[in-house]
């Protein structure tokens, strides 16, 4: 039999002072985590959703008030109404201002901003705004989180499936579970020598996002004027961005509006001009001439831009028996939606309309396009109609969200405004505007008593409360 070593009093001593020295490194690299510097105060269940009104109210009253200066617009996430302030992400109830949930760190925000039901928060490090984590709009429970090369001043841009946070040097966007999907720039840390290095000496004036696509303009030292690139959100490489066209601009005064699959928007403010670019050349399918009002390039280069999420179900005729077939197709993908539409009233409607004057079958809300937007796009002469509200820094104009064409304008805004209970709401001087969002004009105003505050206001909705972001505060109406 072997026999069992024998241990000594030094033995145990060193033992002891191992774990002591196990848990004291434990202890220290716990002080010094973000989990230390992390408070996450989650809701104990999903709030209620509240429903919105039926129509735009008659009168207002201010509901609640934060400071909110990390939202640039107002954020709505599953419902529930986010602001950030300091380090702290709070989730609050859209009629009282109750806050549902919190989350807070010991580093001051970036910025905040919303998409796939959560809040997504920027937080500032040393050398950038590197820390990024994603919160439950509804319980504030901590999702995906990353780190990224995210610079100062970004915002980040929804187009409806990723998320792009803005720079001056570098852009990236991510997906849902916040994995970056594409980078432009040189990176502050360049770990790819061949990434981008075309063009190594632009700074980036302003984006827009839209249909899995950002345009940025670029100004370039060996450029004479600004230079447009439209970039795929999600390249085939997420090492190497994929360039969809690139062109120099006809002004030095460029901001991009809006962009689409085939075209991009661009107001060249010393040109006092929107113009249209084809995606596929970079060349200019449209420009319209607007007023010289509101010509201040607007922070962080973003514009002021709300999608009305409201589609109108358009029909031209076309030669018969074609036309036959299409009245009856589109009676039975709408019906549902509004008994009255059936193929005797498209017939009806069909015989008033011609090529350049479509007959207008029906309005629908996003959810409702989105279930027939594949049916109703293959029936012969049916288009869809959408609207983009831009507000230029004077004036609001709506956009044909298909062709980026002005449809009308509402001089004086002070922001591009939202659909609110079915109808769209802008924001003026003495109040909020019921505008007819098919021409503009204004039906009546809405008294509103902002305190003082004149400046640029950025709105939204949430259940029966009707957000105005003014400056660092968040304002809830009802």
């Amino acid at each position: 039999m072997v026999r069992p070593e024998r241990r000594t009093r030094s033995d145990f001593v060193a033992v002891a002072l191992i774990l002591v020295a196990v848990v004291s490194a434990a202890a220290v690299i716990w002080w010094r985590s973000d989990a230390r510097a992390t408070l996450s105060e989650p809701a104990s269940e999903q709030p209620p959703v509240a429903s919105a009104p039926a129509g735009a109210p008659t009168s207002v009253h201010e509901l609640w008030r934060a400071p909110s200066p990390a939202t640039p617009v107002p954020v709505v996430a599953d419902s529930t109404v986010v602001t950030g302030d300091g380090g702290t992400v709070l989730g609050h109830d859209p009629e009282t201002g109750r806050e549902h949930w919190r989350y807070s760190r010991d580093l001051p925000l970036c910025t905040v901003g919303g998409e796939w039901d959560r809040a997504v928060a920027v937080y500032r490090k040393a050398a950038n705004c590197s820390e990024i984590s994603s919160l439950r709009g509804g319980t504030g429970v901590r999702g995906p989180a990353r780190n990224s090369d995210t610079q100062f001043g970004t915002r980040l841009l929804s187009d409806g499936k990723y998320l792009t946070a803005t720079g001056d040097r570098v852009l990236e966007s991510w997906r849902s579970d916040l994995v970056r999907t594409q980078q432009y720039g040189i990176m502050p840390a360049l770990k790819n020598a061949g990434n981008n290095l075309r063009r190594p000496d632009c700074t980036y004036n302003s984006t827009a996002v839209g249909s899995e696509r950002v345009a940025v303009i670029e100004d370039c030292p060996s450029d004479p004027t600004k230079r447009l690139s439209v970039l795929k959100t999600k390249p085939e490489d997420d090492e190497e961005p994929e360039e969809v066209t690139t062109a120099v601009l006809n002004g030095s005064e460029a901001t991009a509006v809006a962009v689409s699959t085939k075209q991009t928007v661009v107001y060249l403010r010393d040109r006092g001009s929107l113009v249209v670019y084809a995606n596929a050349t970079g060349g200019v399918e449209a420009e319209y001439p607007l007023p010289a009002e509101g010509t201040r390039v607007p922070d962080a280069g973003v514009e002021a831009v709300a999608p009305d999420r409201v589609w109108t179900v358009n029909l031209r005729p076309v030669p018969e028996p074609e036309q036959q077939r299409a009245a009856r197709s589109i009676a039975a993908a709408l019906h549902r939606f509004d008994p009255t539409i059936t193929e005797q009233s498209v017939r009806h409607g069909l015989a008033t309309a011609g090529p350049d004057r479509p007959f207008r079958v029906a309005v629908l809300d996003d959810e409702q396009y989105q279930q027939v937007k594949d049916k109703v796009g293959d029936i012969a002469g049916a288009t869809f109609g959408g609207l983009l509200y831009w507000h230029n820094g004077a004036t609001t104009v709506a956009l044909d969200a298909a062709t980026f064409a002005p449809r009308w304008t509402v001089p004086g805004a002070l922001g591009p405004g939202t659909l609110f209970g079915g109808e769209l709401l802008v924001p003026v001087p003495e109040g909020i505007a019921v505008v007819d969002r098919f021409t503009g004009a204004r039906q009546r105003v809405i008294p509103v008593d902002r305190q003082g505050y004149d400046g640029p206001i950025s709105m939204d909705s949430a259940g029966p409360a009707l957000l105005e972001q003014r400056g660092a505060t968040l304002v809830a109406l009802g």
